[in-house]
């Protein structure tokens, strides 16, 4: 025993020999304990540590950005330096859920499977219509879907890079419908009631683009699942959308042509009755359910005191089911298809009409309500493929090309403003501005930012720079702008009606009023947040509010030195 000591003892004493051995002992160690910390820790997709989903703990890859061009170059002369350099968003594999949902993380309660997954986003591979998903989210089984008479008709939208169940299921909740459905792998269609034939499972065969291990229908086949709605946004009645008491139009018949008299009416029944005649308005006057669509007859634009319309349903005594003279009125889940059909213009226009706006200040839902007032496609400046792909047909044409109704723009340079002909100039509250682009630029464009953004260095560093990018780009325009009109966000949302034929009066075309009111039923487009993720906390400093409530001033003055009104009172500085 004692020579192989012997032996070894003599071995150490050689300098070099005992250097590297050291090292190389150390560098095992440090090995084993790192190995030991990434399985401990779920750095490891499939580890699920922590309970908060398979991308807790993976390593994200961080790219910057750098930009500013003419638009910072100009900030930087009118109201400071705008030098914008951001890391790129880390993408988390989960988002939160509705709003109920996360009222029972908080309460202890559980929401789904394994792991704290739930049923919005769990993998349904395989299921029957018998399986339910915590009473949340019913998987029903695989429909035949036709293009010509779809088996769910509410609102559709397309995402051939980024669609999940949750993303559908989450929209078409939002908008009161009972049914969600997805289809190809990329597509999701909204509905009151399912109109298709039920097939077998593995006819829904296509994974969702934005996640791999779900399926998402097939071809002609959706994958539908029944919601429960949050009736957190508006007053509903199952899928219908409350909207008011109004006075009896002067020729019920010519404004609302259908029409049937009920024994023991309700609510339910003529919203039923409605939708099966595929109308989007369910009107109740005592006995008699009326359908039809706003018009200029009945535009829905003058609401009475709902006392008038009490008189209450024989069925249900909380219901109010209308009189003679005063009409209850509920918004089904018909899609209104007056305003819908979309074209490029039939001969190009020499006028270059720019639709200006800072980032975040509700440019892509300007598009939307002048692409369905107008008819007309509108165009960009840029080219965004998730834009494309929801059905931005002109995103795809160069700006210069004159087939498009206005152009979508964020540049504020001397150089870029003056290219154009004329323009429309949208403006919104810095602090709600700020907010939407933070969270598009962290989350996409109906996406969130994450908590970790929220609360790191992101957010102050993101307000430092754009704020004064916000303030520099309305200078611009109102100081090289041709021709402009300006519009305010908070002022369109107010009275969309004629905000928005204004709009359409400054870019030319002959104004339909129906079309308009169609356009008013179908405001939100597919890019609207759904409002289910608000932040719980204000996340504007004194410091950053002082700045900006200096750059509101600023604006507000160079509005009126125009002879414009000034900001909305809702901006000013309390």
């Amino acid at each position: 025993m004692a020579k192989p000591l012997l032996k070894i003892q003599r071995y150490f004493r050689r300098k070099p020999v005992r250097f590297f051995s050291l090292i190389l002992l150390y560098l095992t160690a440090g090995s084993l304990v790192f190995l030991h910390s990434g399985f401990v820790g779920g750095n490891f997709s499939g580890s699920g540590g922590g309970g908060g989903g398979g991308g807790h703990g993976r390593d994200h890859l961080v790219a910057t950005e750098m930009g500013g061009g003419k638009a910072a170059s100009t900030a930087r002369q009118e109201v400071g330096t705008v030098s914008r350099v951001f890391r790129e968003p880390r993408r988390h594999s989960r988002r939160y859920g509705p709003a109920w949902m996360k009222r029972a993380r908080q309460d202890g309660q559980k929401v789904g499977g394994r792991g704290g997954d739930t049923g919005w986003n769990r993998a349904l591979k395989g299921r029957t219509g018998k399986d339910t998903d915590d009473g949340r989210a019913k998987y029903i089984g695989c429909y035949v879907d036709d293009i010509q008479k779809r088996a769910l008709r509410g609102v559709s939208f397309f995402d051939y890079k980024k669609m999940t169940v949750f993303r559908c299921q989450d929209n078409c909740a939002e908008r009161g419908y009972l049914y969600a459905g997805l289809e190809f792998g990329a597509e999701c269609y909204c509905g009151h009631k399912v109109q298709g034939a039920n097939v077998t499972e593995s006819e829904c065969n296509m994974e969702c683009k934005g996640e791999r291990s779900n399926a998402c229908g097939g071809a002609n086949r959706l994958s539908i699942y029944r919601l429960e709605l949050s009736h957190e946004s508006a007053r509903r009645y199952g899928s219908a959308i409350f909207k008011g008491c109004f006075l009896k139009p002067d020729n019920v018949s010519l404004a609302l042509p259908v029409t049937a008299v009920m024994q023991n009416m309700s609510v339910d029944k003529c919203v039923d009755m409605c939708t099966e005649k595929e109308q989007s308005l369910a009107v109740l006057a005592g006995d008699r359910c009326h359908c039809g669509f706003p018009t200029s007859h009945f535009s829905l634009h003058e609401p009475e005191e709902e006392n008038m319309c009490l008189h209450r349903c024989h069925v249900e005594e909380l219901e109010s089911c209308g009189n003679d003279q005063y009409f209850v009125v509920y918004q089904t889940q018909v899609q209104d298809n007056r305003c819908m059909d979309r074209r490029f213009l039939p001969t190009r226009s020499k006028l270059l009409q720019a639709l200006a706006s800072f980032p975040g200040a509700g440019n892509t839902w300007a598009r939307h309500l002048i692409e369905l007032a107008t008819g007309f496609y509108s165009g960009s400046y840029y080219f965004d493929g998730s834009l494309y792909n929801k059905g931005f047909k002109g995103e795809r044409d160069h700006w210069r090309s004159g087939r498009t109704i206005c152009i979508k723009t964020h540049e504020s340079g001397k150089k870029e403003i003056e290219a154009f002909d004329s323009g429309i100039l949208m403006i919104r509250n810095p602090y709600k501005a700020l907010m939407a682009e933070f969270n598009r630029k962290y989350g996409g464009h109906i996406g969130f930012a994450s908590q970790a953004h929220w609360t790191g260095k992101e957010w102050p560093e993101f307000v430092k720079n754009y704020a004064p990018w916000w303030a520099s780009h309305t200078l611009d325009w109102l100081r090289y702008g041709k021709h402009l009109h300006v519009v305010h966000f908070e002022d369109l949302k107010r009275d969309l009606f004629s905000q928005l034929k204004a709009m359409v009066l400054f870019l030319g075309p002959v104004v339909s009023e129906d079309r308009l009111l169609c356009v008013e039923g179908q405001k939100d487009g597919n890019f609207k947040r759904s409002g289910l993720r608000k932040l719980e906390y204000d996340p504007y400093t004194p410091e950053m509010r002082a700045d900006i409530n200096k750059l509101i001033r600023t604006v507000d003055v160079a509005l009126r030195a125009k002879n414009m009104s000034g900001v909305p009172m809702e901006y000013m500085p309390r």
